[in-house]
């Protein structure tokens, strides 16, 4: 009696086995023809834009200095004047004063001594800077130019190079993607012609990054008052035959 079952449960083992085996083997037969049968073809899409920067940060400095401490109250004077006289070259070129952030006046000495420590020699030191960020990109050029100048009066003047930027990026972001998009479609559209298919819709896209860089360039994005906007998509197409 005891054999009989256990043939039995073994009868049924193999033939619940056979069902289990043979159920998956229909279920991974499906999922394999699906897959097969889903043609694609990945493709990427380029957009540029040439863009002008609509930004500009701008730093300037400048330095007096004696070798008598005793002179420091001119000196301080003299500082005054300069960054007056700064200021109003700006103003003259069409920047707002609200714009022209006059840095503090700082002061620091240097001193050289021999061996024996006695005093060779000393400077006073009184240096300032100047800052602008403005929209009005356009008139930084003619205000460099002239603030040069001051430089043949026998100011110390540092006239740093401005720093562009662009940051209206959201307002060109949905004509670049959607060019980037078409671009991608006709580069699939090569795809499907030597396959004697079309394309379809998308099954997926991956939006790639902006890059913003000085037009030209490779690297640099607030040297240059031009700049070139980038983005590359990568998208799936479904192919219909």
């Amino acid at each position: 009696m005891n054999k009989t079952k256990s043939l039995s449960a073994i009868i049924c083992g193999i033939v619940l086995a056979s069902g289990i085996t043979g159920a998956g083997y229909f279920i991974g037969q499906t999922m394999y023809n699906a897959k097969v049968a889903l043609n694609t073809a990945e493709a990427k899409g380029l957009a540029e834009r040439r863009v002008k920067a609509n930004l500009v940060s701008w730093t300037l400095s400048f330095s007096v200095n004696s070798s008598h401490k005793t002179e420091l109250p001119l000196l301080y004077k003299r500082a005054e004047e300069i960054q007056k006289m700064i200021q109003k070259t700006l103003i003259k070129h069409g920047f707002d004063k609200g714009e022209i952030e006059l840095g503090v006046i700082d002061y620091h000495h240097k001193v050289l001594r021999n061996k024996e420590q006695k005093l060779l020699s000393e400077n006073h030191i009184l240096n300032s800077s100047i800052h602008i960020d403005s929209q009005k990109v356009d008139l930084i050029k003619a205000a460099r130019t002239e603030l040069n100048k001051l430089i043949a009066q026998g100011i110390d003047l540092n006239n740093q190079a401005p720093k562009y930027y662009y940051t209206n990026l959201n307002k060109i972001k949905p004509e670049m993607l959607k060019e980037a998009t078409q671009n991608a479609r006709i580069a699939a559209g090569e795809f499907a012609s030597h396959a004697g298919v079309k394309v379809g819709g998308i099954r997926n896209a991956r939006q790639g990054n902006f890059y913003v860089r000085d037009a030209g360039s490779e690297y640099g994005d607030s040297n240059k008052l031009e700049k070139d906007v980038r983005v590359v998509t990568t998208i799936t197409f479904y192919l219909d035959k």
